[in-house]
């Protein structure tokens, strides 16, 4: 008996977007721990396919990228987003310099796409960038007026402070994941006006030989 089209189309398409899935899957772990660097061969091998299957389903790099990390530069507005519904001008600040922080901790091509402009030069993600500023300028001013931040911090600070936490990232991801809660605690406290005493350590310091291990 013969098979209809309708019957061989269903299950190619299923499979198809299983494997589109998988590549997905893959190529968010490797954005996250390698960067954007990371060829479509790489990402064909990590998720167990041929590279082949990659170019039937994204044209180019740049396109997985965008499917990978878009959503990811958009939780970052909404970050801000959230931050300012916080009634509190310091802890609205405070939520989204934290939750910003981990999310470019924990994922280094979105750290290359935001922060190193020569990274992230489509449209697209100029345009999510572009789109969070303003809540960021916002927190900022309003926790300035409200007494609670250093009133000689200026916007474009933010994002060269987030710098400054990437570059502990890279260098301890493997000895200490979580040394960056360390710095975000100092950052912090370096930032308030107002404090009674220093904040505890989100995280506790390297010993030397961790140290070493993170330089090499």
């Amino acid at each position: 008996m013969s098979t209809s089209p309708t019957q061989h189309t269903r299950p190619l398409r299923a499979d198809a977007e299983r494997n589109r899935q998988r590549l997905i899957a893959a190529a968010q772990e490797l954005f996250a721990s390698r960067g954007i660097d990371v060829t479509l061969d790489d990402v064909a091998r990590h998720a167990g396919v041929g590279v082949g299957t990659v170019y039937r389903r994204f044209a180019n790099r740049e396109e997985l990228i965008e499917a990978v990390l878009m959503g990811a530069v958009r939780r970052l507005a909404d970050h801000a987003e959230q931050a300012l519904t916080n009634p509190d001008p310091w802890e609205g600040f405070k939520e989204f310099f934290v939750a910003s922080a981990r999310d470019f901790a924990e994922n280094r091509g979105l750290r290359e796409l935001v922060l190193e402009r020569d990274r992230g030069t489509a449209d697209a993600f100029v345009d999510a960038r572009n789109g969070f500023q303003p809540a960021t300028t916002a927190l900022i001013s309003r926790a300035q007026e409200a007494g609670e931040l250093r009133d000689d911090l200026a916007p474009v600070d933010f994002p060269l402070i987030q710098l400054m936490l990437g570059a502990v990232t890279h260098h301890t991801r493997d000895v200490a994941p979580d040394l960056w809660q360390r710095y975000v605690t100092l950052m912090l406290d370096g930032l308030r006006t107002r404090r009674d005493a220093p904040s505890a350590f989100g995280a506790p310091a390297i010993t030397e030989e961790q140290f070493d291990r993170a330089l090499t």
